[in-house]
């Protein structure tokens, strides 16, 4: 049996991620953590794990590498879709994957790395770019206030929530809601949060809104 640890402060990614992996036979979800505190305490008390450790929670690699080793635990280093992963820290990891990746990479990598191999998720900007028709499609139908609500959902806000960031009412983002499934084809926000995080078009579309968003709040 694969043990999994999960470590996101990026809740919807990290439900998506436990749902997948939970699917499967062979791997368990062990711990979930949002903070780096929880990661070291899940590190040190469940070992021979493969952790599945984001880049947003700003660890430092060589504390993680050094915990993971003592543990006999596997690290796979979770990246923005195009974040640069430093030359000392790439190869020291056992695995990397971007937010974009799909189910059943993610799956095969937890294997291989589980196995004692090292998995690299490789992707083709440009390709990507040019043959995600989905994405492009989708971003170009929703409106800047619908992608505002959307980068809002992938970071894990509640409706009330957006609706304070947003300055409107809670019942009128339920109604932005409503067109965004229409729109997207998906029925939940853990569903629209996972669709936008493996389209990259409409994932960058939703990180330059969220930007927008912060800086009017700044």
């Amino acid at each position: 049996m694969n043990r999994i640890i999960l470590a996101d402060n990026q809740v919807i990614f990290r439900a998506g991620a436990a749902r997948t992996l939970a699917l499967e036979e062979d791997m368990r979800i062990v711990a979930q953590c949002e903070d780096l505190p929880k990661l070291w305490s899940a590190l040190e008390s469940l070992r021979g794990a493969v952790a599945l450790v984001a880049s947003s929670l700003r660890p430092d690699p060589q504390l993680l590498l050094e915990k993971a080793r003592t543990a006999g635990s596997r690290i796979i280093l979770i990246v923005e879709n195009h974040e640069q992963v430093a030359d000392d820290v790439a190869p020291a990891v056992d695995g990397i994957v971007c937010r974009n990746i799909g189910a059943g990479d993610l799956i095969e990598g937890v294997r291989r790395v589980a196995r004692g191999q090292r998995f690299i998720q490789r992707a083709n900007v440009t390709a990507i770019h040019s043959t995600d028709s989905v994405g492009t499609r989708v971003r170009d139908r929703l409106t800047p206030k619908e992608m505002q609500i959307v980068a809002l959902i992938v970071q894990g806000c509640k409706n009330k929530e957006i609706a304070l960031q947003l300055g409107t009412k809670e019942q009128v983002i339920k109604n932005y809601l409503r067109g965004i499934y229409d729109k997207t084809g998906v029925s939940d926000r853990l569903e629209l949060a996972l669709f936008t995080i493996h389209h990259r078009v409409l994932a960058e579309a939703a990180a330059k809104a969220g930007n927008l968003i912060e800086m009017r709040s700044a």
